[in-house]
């Protein structure tokens, strides 16, 4: 087999959530994912990930296509023009997501929960990323087989992860990254009970399923890699490579947040 063909070919994504608009930061990792694949000479594509169908508009996803454009960023498949691997909505995925939780069950790595937030909140461990509040251990409910027709959609289910353990995983521009499962994160929501599969388990299985080769995104969220990545591993898929981006802060040193459509305005991509 010559070295060409034994080169995987790239497949990066740009995968705005239309909760809002656009802001800096966004467009600066969504120009780095893009460079990234045009370096390669790889394919991007453009997921809208509208999991969360209350929260996520039309105007936000319009809006967001409209700004990217304007900043010379393009994409090669995508909920406008197609392509092999759609649909590229994930309000249009829940059939492929409920597929990976039957699996994720019946191979007994998720269990339901039926505590809830507060509850999480009182009991009081935080990870020492942010304000998470970890899932306690003792909170468990009991882990055992489930066949399709007995799963219960209306409930949250859990990843069950080994507390004391860690995860890691090596990052283009940071270098290896370790985490400690009880420390850093815990277990984490694959399955809401309002009948929507979590962030993290809607990213894994469409990041899989499209071929994604490289995730591009902010170190913000470092965590969720080392919690996809284990899902990656129960689900036996081979795990993409990570770029974390620098964040851009506001002038208090705070994130970013969605507010105004100030972007083409504030930020010029070069």
């Amino acid at each position: 087999m010559s070295e060409d063909k034994e080169k995987k070919v790239y497949r990066g994504r740009i995968a705005p959530t239309p909760s809002g608009y656009l802001h800096e930061g966004h467009a600066k990792t969504f120009k780095i994912g893009w460079t990234r694949a045009r370096m390669e000479e790889g394919t991007i594509i453009y997921r809208n990930d509208d999991l969360d169908r209350s929260r996520c508009k039309k105007i936000y996803l319009k809006s967001a296509m409209e700004d990217l454009r304007n900043l010379k960023i393009d994409w090669d498949e995508g909920p406008d023009i197609g392509g092999e691997f759609g649909p590229y909505n994930q309000s249009e995925r829940d059939e492929v997501y409920c597929e990976a939780i039957v699996k994720l069950a019946n191979e007994g790595f998720i269990y339901p929960c039926m505590k809830s937030r507060k509850e999480i909140q009182n009991f009081g461990i935080k990870s020492k990323y942010g304000e998470e509040y970890l899932f306690p251990e003792k909170f468990r409910g009991e882990n055992r087989q489930y066949e399709e027709n007995k799963i219960c959609w209306d409930v949250n289910w859990r990843f069950k992860t080994d507390w004391g353990k860690t995860i890691n995983f090596y990052d283009q521009r940071l270098g290896n990254q370790l985490f400690e499962i009880g420390v850093d994160f815990s277990d984490f929501l694959v399955w809401r009970k309002d009948g929507m599969a979590s962030y993290e388990l809607a990213t894994v299985v469409d990041d899989h399923l499209m071929q994604i080769t490289e995730v591009v995104r902010g170190e913000d969220l470092l965590v969720s890699s080392a919690r996809q990545c284990l899902l990656f591993d129960a689900l036996g898929w081979v795990r993409p490579i990570f770029y974390h981006c620098e964040l851009l802060l506001d002038s208090e040193g705070n994130k970013l947040s969605k507010s105004s459509r100030t972007l083409p305005r504030l930020f010029s991509v070069s």
